[in-house]
């Protein structure tokens, strides 16, 4: 049996990203959101999280290309000129790894994203990162430490499996292998429970219905998790940091009849991550 989660990230990047989740919860498949706590609509996503039951939340954990919580001048080594958390992830993911100054910064930054997460009133339904960032092994350590102290039931693993990829992906997928597998062997030594595969990582930004019917059919046993973009429209800061994205066809396909009925038949259970991992 498959105990199916379905995850809308970049909850509370914009109002449309918000009014999507809620839509998708309400009358379609999703059942749960990353919410980016230092996003310029994260309030009005706490607020609408907290008027919809049935949607679970967890922390978008954010240390590349977003905004962050603390202040420019407590993280220098991490923001741009802008203030806004860097892009370049070879520069910042070197920089943290190297430098004990980088990495001092990195863990402020992440426990005051825990922090205002917890201070929301919202129960942790899981932790992720943006661009998987967590897997990079000083915030693997980081966010461990961090999700068992703030008691988080789950951290995301970004570990497709292997099945109907295209050559393209398989090649992406053994790079980023060795570093799966230390953050997956780090979460579950630090107590937390973790999916056992994910769908998406290769369709980012193009989580269509007829993605969904080929995830449909290749889903296995265990904890799977689908990840996705929905929005309403792509406009604003969607339209300028991920003009390319299909945010819209991603909300229409967890509104898909076809993907519901695809999944039935597959035998995946939709849950949020809290019920999967008991």
């Amino acid at each position: 049996m498959t105990k199916l989660v379905v995850t809308a990230d970049d909850f509370g990047l914009s109002p449309e990203v918000n009014a999507a989740v809620v839509e998708a919860n309400r009358r379609g498949i999703l059942t749960a959101a990353s919410l980016m706590v230092g996003a310029p609509a994260w309030e009005e996503a706490v607020a609408l999280a907290k008027a919809a039951p049935g949607l679970k939340v967890g922390l978008h954990l954010c240390l590349v290309h977003a905004r962050p919580v603390l202040t420019p001048e407590r993280i220098p080594d991490l923001v741009d000129a802008r203030g806004r958390l860097r892009e370049d992830m070879a520069f910042i993911g070197a920089a943290i790894f190297f430098s004990a100054r980088a990495r001092s910064q990195a863990e402020a930054e992440c426990r005051a994203q825990f922090e205002r997460f917890a201070g929301t009133g919202l129960s942790f339904d899981h932790v992720n990162a943006h661009n998987h960032f967590h897997i990079h092994p000083t915030v693997a350590a980081i966010t461990a430490r961090l999700a068992a102290e703030f008691r988080v039931p789950a951290v995301r693993v970004p570990a497709q499996p292997w099945r109907g990829m295209t050559a393209a992906g398989a090649l992406t997928a053994a790079v980023m292998a060795p570093w799966t597998a230390l953050a997956r062997r780090r979460f579950l030594a630090a107590g937390l429970a973790v999916n056992d595969e994910l769908h998406g990582l290769f369709e980012t930004g193009a989580m269509d219905e007829a993605a969904w019917l080929r995830v449909a059919a290749r889903l296995g046993d265990g904890v799977a998790e689908v990840y996705c973009h929905p929005a309403t429209a792509t406009k604003g800061v969607l339209a300028e940091e991920m003009p390319d994205y299909r945010h819209a066809d991603e909300l229409a396909a967890l509104l898909s009849p076809r993907v519901r009925e695809a999944l039935e038949r597959a035998g995946a259970r939709r849950m949020a991550f809290a019920e999967a991992v008991r």
